[in-house]
């Protein structure tokens, strides 16, 4: 019996100060299935990612299916949802390095926050070996083993990043959301996160990676959703919908696509 989708949008529709966000937005990522969500600035990416961590809600419908499930399910308790589905974003950097004194916290503390699903608070005396473990595992997988003992503000943006990927990972999760994930990252650093990313993805975690840089794209993802004002303009396997023409009418100017190697690269 196949597993449940990791996604399933059936016309989502968020509005917000009386516009529509997402507009009757349909989508299914399905498990093993890794993915890209591509669009412009104000396509709806953000707030797609705010229905998945269940900060903003799809408009309710009297009858029919419940416009979104995530593994299956329209109702979630957050922590348990949290333990099945990674999710690391810009903002999460923010809140980790940036707020409050999180950032004082040490790599190791804010991957064992993940088993609580906190911003780095961790309940020593709750706290476990084989909990310790997992978080060096997950550090390690993400080669930030050394980070362990240093504090979130005093690391470079891509170690920052690495060990909330490590943080992500350490509940071993069935699926892993990346928002715009290379944002601050040098030249060197994206190359080398792409590089880990395309091991997790290999590894049997699936990736959604939400974007609007087709360079991100890593050859394992098969599937791309392409958004334009809160609705999929084009959605089904890579080579078919990444095309000049199509990246052009979502982002309304010329654009010239070229594959080198199994990735791809546009410039307007």
């Amino acid at each position: 019996m196949d597993s449940e989708p990791v996604l399933q949008l059936t016309d989502a529709t968020v509005v917000k100060n009386g516009a529509r966000i997402l507009d009757a937005l349909s989508a299914t990522i399905r498990a093993g299935q890794h993915t890209a969500i591509v669009g412009p600035n104000g396509a709806g990416k953000s707030t797609l990612i705010k229905v998945l961590t269940r900060e903003e809600y799809p408009l309710a419908r009297e009858s029919g299916p419940p416009p979104v499930r995530i593994f299956g399910a329209a109702e979630w308790d957050l922590f348990d949802l949290r333990s099945r589905l990674g999710i690391v974003s810009a903002d999460y950097h923010m809140r980790f390095v940036l707020g409050n004194s999180a950032g004082r916290i040490t790599g190791e503390r804010a991957v064992l926050s993940g088993l609580f699903g906190t911003y780095g608070v961790v309940h020593e005396a709750r706290l476990t070996p084989p909990m310790r473990q997992r978080a060096a595992a997950a550090l390690e997988r993400m080669e930030a083993a050394h980070l362990a003992r240093k504090p979130l503000d005093e690391m470079s943006t891509g170690e920052a990043r690495r060990v909330l990927i490590a943080r992500a990972l350490v509940t071993a999760p069935e699926a892993l959301v990346l928002d715009e994930p290379t944002t601050g990252l040098d030249m060197v650093a994206r190359h080398r996160f792409l590089r880990l990313i395309r091991r997790v993805a290999r590894g049997g975690t699936t990736i959604v990676l939400v974007t609007h840089h087709v360079e991100e794209i890593i050859p394992e993802i098969e599937q791309v959703i392409l958004l334009k004002r809160g609705r999929a303009a084009f959605a089904g396997p890579k080579r078919a919908v990444l095309t000049s023409d199509r990246l052009s009418e979502v982002y309304e100017a010329p654009i010239a696509l070229h594959e080198v190697d199994s990735y791809y690269f546009a410039h307007a």
